[in-house]
This record gives C-alpha cells, structure tokens and sequence, in this order.
C-alpha cells in the first residue's frame, strides 16, 4: 500500500468515526435520559428531566435561611402531604436546581417526589403545565436528607422568568418530623393530602401557610447574571411589615433597581439578589426556640434555633452560590433583646467578625447603618445612645467595603430617632411597602462593583 493510498484509507476511517459519533449524539441529545431506577425498571421518565445543556453561570434566584422546627410537627413531620412551596425568581434562568434542609430533623427525612414548575399567576398553586418537571437527586427520584443535613437536587432543564413565581413541591409518605422551616415568609404556600407532586391545577392545594419547608434555596443557570447578592440581617430585610405575596422586601426592590438599570443600559453589575433574613436574628445571641437540647444533628452537636449571625453566616452566606458582595443589615435585636444595656463594642467585634469571613472568600462587604426606633416599646434613651455609637462607627468607613445609609433614608427629619410616617408600618420598628422601597433606593449601585480588598 502506497503512503498515499494510507491516508485515504485512515481519512476515510475517521470520516466514519466522525459520522458515527453525530448519530450517537443527536440520539442522546433528542433523550433527556435518567439514572433514576424507576425509569430503567420501566417506570414513567421524569418529564424533561436532561441536564442542563444551555451555557451560562450558576447564581442564587431566591434562598430563605432555615429558622427552626416547625410547632406541631415534632412528631409526624408532614407525612402523607405535598407541600407546594412559592418563591420569587429574582433573576432568570434555563435550568435549575434546589436545595432541601432537614437541619431540625431528628429524624432522617425522605422525599419520594419532587418538582419544579412555573405558577400560572400571583397567589396560586396553579402550575404553567408546560413547566412542571421532576426533580431527582444523584440520578434518583427518591431522595433521604439525614437528620441535621441537606442536599442539592439535580439540574434540570426548565425555563424560569425573572420576576416569576415558582412552585416547588415535595411529598413524604413517612414520618419525619420536626420540619425545618422559615416562618413568617410574606408570601402564602401551600399543601395538599397525598402524592400531588406533578398536579398543575392546584385545585387540591387547601392548606395554606405563610411558612416556606425544608425548601432553602433555588438557583439557576444564568446568562443574565454573572454573581449573587446575598442580603444577609433580620426582620428587617426578612421583610415583616410588607404586603403579603407582594415581594416588596428591600431585596426584591433592590433586585428590580438593578434591572431596570441594566436595561438601560447602565454600566452596573448583573447581580442576582438572595435575602437571608431571619426574624428577630442577632450578631451575637441565639434567639428564643426549643431547647437545645431536644434539637441535635446525626452527629450530636446542639443546633439553636435562630442561630446568631456570626454562626449561620458560613452557611446562609459564603454557602450560597458564587456570591460576590454581602449586605449586612444586622444589630437592632442585640439592641432590644438585651435585658441589660448592649455593649456597642461587642456589636461591632461581631460584626467584623462578619466581615473577616467573608474577605477570606472574597466577598465584597456593604454594612447598613441600624434604622431608627422610636415610639417602639423596647426604645429607651440608653438603647438609642447604643444605636447611634454603632452607627457612627458604620459611618466611618473603617468597618466595612462600603456603607447604605438605611438610617438617613428612612428616619423622620423633624425627629431622626423615628421613621418618617409613611415610611413606618405602624409598629416603630419595621418599614411599610414605601419605607422599604426607599431602603432599596438608597443604594449606590456602583458601590455593587468591585471585591474584596486584598488581605495585607
């Protein structure tokens, strides 16, 4: 054979090569394709359930801190229900994944089915059929969460809209209580007697709550989104004072701001923004729950309910996904909750605490100064001298990257220790829609820009 002859015969074997390899793979692509054991065995596939094939980056959508054990489920957890969670998308994606917390079980927790879908509208159950898919966990339909753990689902290929809500639903058939919740979520979710994890009309989803379950996090792949903005403080940023099902959080206003911006055209970041709230939460004390004693991870270690912040921030902050700036709106309960004057430098050490953490991961740190709050019933002039030698402090820039004055935005001007009328939900304490909307135009969104200072 000629050298010539050679090559026309090795082009012609890697020509059948090449041709062989495209029907292969147009075949595998056209599949969405399982491991899940139900589907080998013969079972019904999971509905569009490939992994995700778009290009973009992974980036939080919507995420709750766990909070606790939820009252009356200690024994029976929610066996033998759906339980159809509602979270706001603060950016959009083509493909998505959850994370599911069983922190305050002590037991472990499984889930048979799970899903994922678009709801057809604001204050619904109702699903967009188009959307609904089935979520699996390492390839499996079922999934167990071991006692004081959690898992992240499978990416699965499913279009979410900015802005939209979504429904995500699990069903367990056994008990597993206490289920780890979030209370006072500002936004109503549902339940359902029996397996109706793929039901698109909702029609059976009665049980309403304003709790979001074992549920913690939803991320997407994005190519509208290059990071994640995790605002990370207590009731305050939790939003409490709002209109239900609203998301008029100061999170889900900020999120709109840096869209909007983006859309016309502004040189701002494209951030996604998650809210890490917790309802009472403090820099440096556990809040008021069960004793720690009768909530205990598999491995032993007490688990408080309403962990402080220095605590939980490894989890509900540098745990997030590809998070790049920190908003940190905490120290108000350290101020009210104390039975005796709170020390501001203890304060203060805890809240630097915060911000050596996330410097070491290269997180960019905002602090927001601590709002006013008087005509509340915790307010005293000791308490308020407290406030405003932290605030000072905030101010001063040596504390963190940058500073939100949510102080000066919102605070009367005829009367700066109480907020601005309109701006008050009527407790002294926390914001109204207005007064949160002003919260979220106080930022500077070039501050969002930049990392971490460089460690000396």
């Amino acid at each position: 054979m000629t050298r010539r002859h050679g090559y026309a015969l090795l082009v012609a074997i890697v020509a059948a090569i090449v041709a062989l390899s495209a029907v292969i793979y147009i075949g595998v692509a056209a599949d969405p394709g399982t491991n899940d054991r139900a589907t080998l065995a013969g079972g019904r596939p999971p509905h569009n359930s490939a992994a995700p094939a778009s290009t973009g980056v992974w980036v939080g959508s919507w995420s709750a801190s766990p909070v606790g054990a939820e009252p009356g489920t200690e024994i029976a957890g929610l066996a033998g229900r759906s339980v159809r969670n509602v979270v706001h998308a603060s950016i959009g994606g083509t493909s998505a994944r959850i994370t599911l917390s069983n922190l305050y079980g002590r037991s472990p927790l499984t889930v048979t089915h799970a899903s994922i879908a678009v709801a057809a509208g604001t204050g619904t159950a109702e699903a967009v059929a188009e959307t609904m898919r089935r979520l699996t966990f390492g390839g499996n339909t079922t999934v167990v969460v071991p006692a004081g753990q959690q898992v992240l689902s499978d990416a699965v290929r499913v279009t979410i809209p900015m802005g939209s809500d979504v429904l995500v639903t699990t069903y367990s058939p056994t008990p597993s209580g206490p289920v780890t919740y979030h209370p006072r979520a500002r936004q109503i979710s549902y339940a359902a007697r029996g397996d109706l994890t793929e039901d698109v009309t909702g029609t059976a989803y009665t049980e309403q709550s304003e709790y979001w379950r074992y549920l913690t996090a939803l991320d997407v792949l994005s190519d509208g989104a290059e990071g994640t903005i995790v605002a990370f403080g207590d009731s305050l940023t939790d939003g409490v004072g709002s209109t239900e099902n609203a998301n008029n959080r100061w999170p889900d206003l900020l999120s709109e701001r840096l869209h909007t911006a983006i859309e016309a055209g502004r040189d701002v970041p494209r951030y996604s923004v998650v809210n890490q709230g917790i309802g009472g939460n403090q820099v440096l004390a556990d809040g008021l729950g069960l004793p720690h004693s009768r909530l205990r991870s598999s491995g032993g270690t007490p688990i408080a309910e309403n962990e402080a912040g220095v605590s939980r921030f490894a989890r509900d902050v540098l745990g997030r996904t590809n998070v790049k700036v920190v908003v940190i709106d905490l120290g108000i309960n350290d101020i009210l909750r104390n039975p005796r004057l709170a020390d501001p430098d203890k304060i203060l050490d805890g809240l630097h605490a915060l911000v050596r953490q996330a410097h070491a991961r290269g997180i960019k740190v905002i602090g927001a100064t601590l709002m006013p709050f008087g005509g509340h019933r915790g307010y005293s002039v000791a308490r308020e001298a407290v406030r405003q030698e932290i605030n000072a402090e905030i101010r001063s820039g040596r504390l963190f990257d940058d500073v939100v004055d949510f102080d000066k935005a919102v605070r009367d001007p005829y009367d700066p220790r109480r907020f601005r009328s309109d701006y008050d939900s009527g407790d002294h304490l926390h914001p109204s829609d207005k007064g949160y909307e002003r919260m979220a135009g106080a930022f500077d969104l070039d501050d969002l820009k930049g990392a971490a200072p460089a460690e000396l």
